[in-house]
């Protein structure tokens, strides 16, 4: 007789993820893996490469392993040899090993670019879920039977499940809960990122220079005739006219560094033909629930910790797993996402408090808050690295086993 019974396929639960970039992937990673039909949309035509360094550090590292991936992190970690502060006038301050000013640690902790770690996640999962490059999500539409959505393509399809992985400007959370500005904490810098050549001979290290409510960076992350560029200043209120102009964005950086010393005056010159230039402000999101009815928020969407803390990539990596594993355990969706958001809320909360217990003081706002972050420093070169920060490793992870 044959089998009327459903083909497997069409029994799994059916999820789509909006973003392609950190969580997003690694959700998918461990959602196929315990049994689900996973699609991801990504608005950008293609994988996005290149961008600057982060770090994977703590619990993210224990993802990383349990993914199978740790070992091409490690191939692809930038090894930085040194951080070298330099004062107002561009002389050298301090030379201190990276980990001591980061609360990482130096053996354990990865730093990539994070384009390679985007490439290796994508790797990970293309042979096993479908990918929609070039499109994003329009409108959701929740009833008892899914989310039905409808895609700036025009197309349209039926998802038992909805995650929005699409970074700390997350459509995803607009449509679901409203505009950014009710979950938005502005932490007071703004921020400008692009690449130039490598005229310094700088190899495997960072060198920043400091005057109060300013900072400039290039972070050489190799042998190579590229370097990142970093301009970092303190801005009152968050200059929200400038976050749609990208014109706007240069002649507000340039304005800020009129008159800077050491190379920033060739940085600017740099940034304005920057073909790459990232420009955004410093903040957090912090919401008060992670999910709506058969839709959730993962990584920066949910709770975006700041550049300041060093942390969105792996606070991106460990939600990502223990948003996979809940929905796993459990079959009902409002369960899962509450169990998701009870077992994360306290560890993401601990990394958003890193802003408030010094992650900061790298670029004080105050000539008094500049020469007291200096004395720090030269104490670093004659003490030993600070110890690693809890919030990095305070979140245990459960088992997530395959599906039988």
């Amino acid at each position: 007789m044959t089998s009327t019974s459903p083909p497997m396929d069409v029994m799994k639960r059916t999820v789509l993820i909006s973003g392609a970039s950190i969580s997003g992937p690694a959700l998918a990673y461990w959602l196929h893996r315990s049994g689900f039909a996973v699609t991801v949309v990504e608005k950008a035509g293609a994988l996005r490469g290149g961008g600057y360094p982060i770090d994977v550090r703590g619990t993210a590292i224990e993802v990383a392993r349990r993914m199978g991936i740790l070992p091409q992190l490690q191939e692809a970690h930038i090894d930085s040899r040194r951080c070298t502060f330099l004062n107002a006038d561009g002389s050298r301050l301090v030379s201190v090993p990276p980990s001591a000013v980061s609360g990482g640690t130096e053996e354990q902790d990865v730093e990539v670019r994070r384009g390679d770690l985007a490439a290796i996640l994508y790797a990970l999962v293309r042979d096993d879920v479908e990918f929609m490059f070039g499109d994003s999500i329009d409108t959701l539409d929740q009833s008892e039977r899914g989310v039905d959505v409808a895609f700036r393509s025009g197309r349209r399809r039926t998802f038992d499940l909805v995650i929005g992985a699409d970074g700390m400007h997350s459509h995803t959370r607009e449509v679901l809960f409203g505009p950014e500005e009710r979950f938005h904490r502005y932490l007071g810098y703004c921020f400008a990122i692009f690449t130039m050549p490598n005229t310094f001979g700088l190899s495997h290290e960072l060198t920043l220079w400091n005057a109060p409510g300013k900072a400039a960076a290039l972070y050489a992350v190799g042998d190579n005739d590229e370097l990142h560029a970093f301009l970092n200043f303190h801005q009152p209120d968050p200059p929200f006219d400038a976050l749609r102009n990208p014109d706007a964005q240069r002649d507000l950086v340039a304005t800020v560094f009129a008159g800077a010393g050491w190379e920033v005056p060739a940085m600017v010159n740099a940034m304005r033909e920057a073909d790459d230039l990232f420009f955004d402000t410093a903040g957090q999101i912090r919401m008060p629930r992670w999910s709506s009815g058969r839709v959730a928020l993962v990584g920066d969407a949910a709770y975006a910790p700041s550049f300041l803390t060093g942390q969105g990539s792996s606070l991106a990596l460990a939600g990502a797993y223990m948003l996979a594993h809940a929905l796993a355990t459990d079959r009902d969706h409002t369960a899962a996402f509450a169990a998701y958001e009870r077992d994360v809320r306290e560890f993401a909360d601990m990394n958003q408090a890193l802003v408030d217990n010094g992650a900061a003081t790298l670029f004080p706002t105050t000539a008094q808050a500049l020469e007291q972050r200096d004395t720090m420093l030269r104490a670093l070169v004659t003490m030993p690295s600070t110890p690693p920060r809890p919030a990095h490793s305070a979140l245990t992870l459960p088992d997530l086993a395959p599906p039988p």
